[in-house]
């Protein structure tokens, strides 16, 4: 394998269906042509410096990069910090100084919608263009679409946001993923006898409708079933800050200060208050009866 790259551009939030695509293309064309597959994306949110706007991301910058790597074969996952620098460089410039000379880009493959460079005056046409002047290859990957409706990161927060979870997962193709290092919580789980593994979610990452989930939970090389809830927990006393709460199956020791990703697989059924600690605690083991029989099906 040789030092140049195909590299695939975008801000790849989540991860979904129709960057799959763009992203597969990438790994095909850096076998065919001996180089390095790679994927450039941006360590903010363009909207967030260009327009100011809150962009509550799908998935943090961590479990991008784990994503582009483990699912779909990328060998370096390649970061650009977006500020007014980069907000302002002509995309001719971003093209040849950027991508050819600083990157060493052999090919690049780009989504139909792609736009880069001042006021966005860079285009698939115009980089398409630009590739050919400079002696480089490109892919413009076309519109993806399901059930008759665009693939977007936009369309897939309002479903994860709203409990569509369902849809959310057939847009993304695989189940969100939330890694992070286990905190201490308030023991709730521990009292109850049902010990779980409290994951705060980082800034800017968008929180998943509140309620109990199945999930699968990556831990030291292990991938161990789990019952998770998202949520304040209003039966013990609402915190501030909705938490990840993690019932690992299968699994007894310490997880205080562990690395782990949890992959949310299946929605079960909203949060809700109960009567006593005690009804808590008999929901918990049906929802965790529940969580165990949909892992156990085949996908």
């Amino acid at each position: 394998m040789n030092d140049a790259r195909v590299i695939a551009l975008g801000f790849f939030d989540g991860i979904h269906i129709g960057h799959a695509a763009l992203l597969r293309r990438t790994r095909e064309r850096a076998d065919e042509l001996d180089c390095r597959a790679c994927a450039l994306t941006f360590d903010r949110h363009p909207d967030a410096v260009i327009f100011g706007t809150d962009v509550p991301l799908i998935a943090s910058l961590p479990d991008r990069e784990l994503l582009m790597k483990e699912r779909f074969g990328m060998d370096e996952v390649l970061l650009a910090h977006f500020d007014h620098a980069m907000m302002t460089m002509p995309w001719e410039t971003f093209v040849s100084d950027e991508l050819r000379n600083r990157l060493r880009a052999r090919h690049v493959v780009c989504g139909h919608d792609f736009r880069f460079g001042y006021r966005g005056e860079g285009t698939p046409e115009r980089l398409a263009g630009a590739c050919r002047r400079l002696g480089m290859g490109c892919d413009i990957i076309p519109k993806v679409t399901l059930d008759g409706e665009t693939v977007s990161s936009t369309r897939i927060r309002e479903q994860l946001a709203s409990g569509e979870f369902d849809e959310a997962l057939r847009f993304l193709g695989h189940p969100p993923v939330y890694s992070g290092v286990v905190a201490h919580g308030n023991r709730i789980g521990t009292t109850l006898a049902v010990p779980t593994a409290n994951l705060p979610f980082p800034d800017g990452v968008l929180v998943p409708a509140r309620g109990v989930y199945c999930a699968r939970v990556a831990l030291e090389g292990r991938d161990y079933p789990a019952v998770v809830n998202i949520g304040v927990h209003p039966t013990a006393g609402a915190s501030e800050r909705p938490v990840l709460e993690a019932w690992i199956f299968d699994f007894s020791g310490d997880l205080y200060g562990k690395q782990i990703s949890v992959w949310l697989c299946g929605f079960l059924r909203p949060e809700r208050t109960f009567p006593s600690m005690q009804a808590l605690r008999a929901q918990i083991l049906l929802d965790a009866a529940e969580a165990k029989a949909r892992l156990s099906r085949p996908e």
